[in-house]
């Protein structure tokens, strides 16, 4: 059997970048959505003396296609070949439907071009999208080439994929103590929040954001599971664990929840009287303790259940009953593509369009006028922030060189390079386990494709026949693993 007609009909189907092209896309098609709920609404701080409120609100967000606006004023469509000549940016305009209420009665509404947003060659929003042969090469483009990159300034920058923890994710190890730690990022929106789990003298603790080193009995007793018989069962419906005996007893003075919450607030340092330390501490709980979860009272419950079940994976994996986890097992990683990456820029950079249009609003107010909305939005400051990032390869969370100059020096040098992942560890340190073969790397990575060198092992590349699933979202995930006979106790 000629398997090389296999090989053929896959590639006639597939692109080699398919998978970062479909990443863009779904940035597009809902990541943006995503940023504008998560800020649909900003209330300045200062408002003229006859208007009790007045509020902003964002709504629909869509982009155009690629175009470029003449000296003369006049809008047309670009082709990534006019723009690498012209040396300008293949992007296109990104329109935002802007409210204003005072009082809670609309004032005005419009739809404002907020900036600019480069766009991927061969995505759907690019003007080359299922475009024959001939079309190609009569807007000068090649038709083997496989898009996947952008043009900024005339220049092509490839986003190198980025190799990550998975998130929401438990990951168990021992340190160089032989100590149990246990560590979870809990994300969802701009929030990535890191958990620590650790055992001391028996008693086991938890640390995030200001809360430090405090223990887990006390926090479920914090969430409203007050009763120790409650929290066993929690923990393990069918067996008795004496290391959660043994810190039931410690805390078994702790009577309720304002009583946790107060001695957490104590052990972390809040100093004020105990009204102010209670609440402050209770909201700490609801916004940064796993917002994955859910970021509001009626999410405590559930909070308190994962954080039982994560205890019993610890004890299970501290008295060797379990396996600890093995953090370069694949299934305990992510990548982030083009569309993930972008997605942290947008959200960073639409929160400080948000508060310019707040300052400018507010500055004008301050003289006694009351400005309409759409003369104040600034359009260039999210282009230029956005365009700043792509030249510059500086990304949000001092990441450096996410976005680098495509490799031009043969096809398959091209190729490679659109197909390379990053790992964000430092090659100067010796990461021996991190750089070595992994046997979840068969079928996802090249077992040959690795640089000589300090950065060997972490700087990698997609095997070819490679393709990665989209992040879907939990609701879709439940419904099926529903179907597949799961049952809602």
């Amino acid at each position: 059997m000629d398997r090389s007609i296999l090989i053929e009909k896959y590639f006639a189907d597939k692109k080699f970048v398919d998978s970062n092209i479909r990443s863009f896309n779904n940035f597009i098609d809902s990541g943006l959505k995503e940023v504008v709920e998560e800020n649909k609404e900003a209330e300045p701080s200062i408002i003229p003396h006859n208007i009790e409120s007045f509020k902003i609100r964002f709504g629909k967000i869509s982009v155009g296609k690629p175009q470029v606006i003449e000296a003369d004023g006049s809008k047309r469509a670009i082709f990534p070949s006019e723009a690498r000549l012209r040396k300008i940016s293949y992007s296109a305009p990104i329109f935002l439907e802007v409210s204003t209420y005072i009082n809670e009665i609309q004032r005005e509404n419009f739809v404002a071009e907020v900036g600019k947003l480069p766009i991927m060659l061969r995505s759907k929003y690019c003007n080359l999208h299922a475009m024959s042969r001939d079309e190609l090469v009569k807007h000068g483009e090649d038709p083997t080439d496989p898009g996947g990159y952008f043009v900024i300034n005339g220049t092509e920058k490839v986003l190198v994929n980025i190799e990550d923890l998975a998130a929401n994710n438990l990951i168990i190890e021992q340190d160089n103590t032989g100590k149990y730690v246990g560590r979870v990022f809990s994300s969802a929106g701009s929030y990535k929040i890191p958990h620590s789990f650790e055992l001391k003298n028996g008693f086991f603790y938890m640390s995030f954001t200001r809360i430090k080193t405090a223990p887990i009995v006390v926090v479920l007793k914090a969430l409203g599971v007050l009763k120790d018989e409650e929290i066993m069962k929690l923990i393990s419906p069918d067996k008795m664990y004496d290391e959660v005996l043994l810190n039931l007893l410690e805390f078994s003075d702790i009577k309720s929840s304002e009583d946790a919450i107060d001695y957490i607030a104590r052990k972390s340092g809040f100093t004020q009287t105990k009204e102010i330390r209670v609440e402050r501490t209770q909201e700490t709980l609801d916004k940064f303790l796993f917002p994955h979860i859910g970021m509001d009272k009626s999410s405590r419950m559930d909070k308190a259940r994962n954080l039982c079940k994560m205890l019993k994976k610890f004890i299970q994996i501290s008295k060797g009953e379990r396996a600890k986890d093995d953090k370069d097992h694949y299934m305990n990683k992510r990548l982030r593509m083009s569309g993930d990456l972008l997605l942290d820029l947008f959200r960073v950079n639409f929160k400080v369009l948000v508060g310019d249009i707040l300052y400018n609003f507010q500055r004008i107010i301050k003289r006694g006028k009351l400005p309409s909305i759409r003369v104040i939005i600034r359009e260039k400051l999210l282009t230029s922030r956005i365009y700043s990032s792509m030249a510059t390869g500086e990304w949000v969370g001092g990441r450096q060189g996410v976005s680098q100059r495509i490799d031009r020096s043969n096809f398959l040098a091209m190729l490679s390079h659109l197909q390379k992942v990053n790992s964000p560890l430092s090659s100067s340190q010796e990461n021996f386990e991190a750089r070595a073969l992994h046997c979840t790397h068969i079928g996802r990575l090249c077992p040959i494709e690795t640089p000589e060198g300090s950065p060997i092992g972490l700087r990698k590349n997609l095997a070819m026949l490679c393709s990665i699933s989209q992040n879907l979202g939990e609701k879709e995930v439940f419904e099926k693993i529903k179907e597949l006979g799961l049952k809602v106790a």
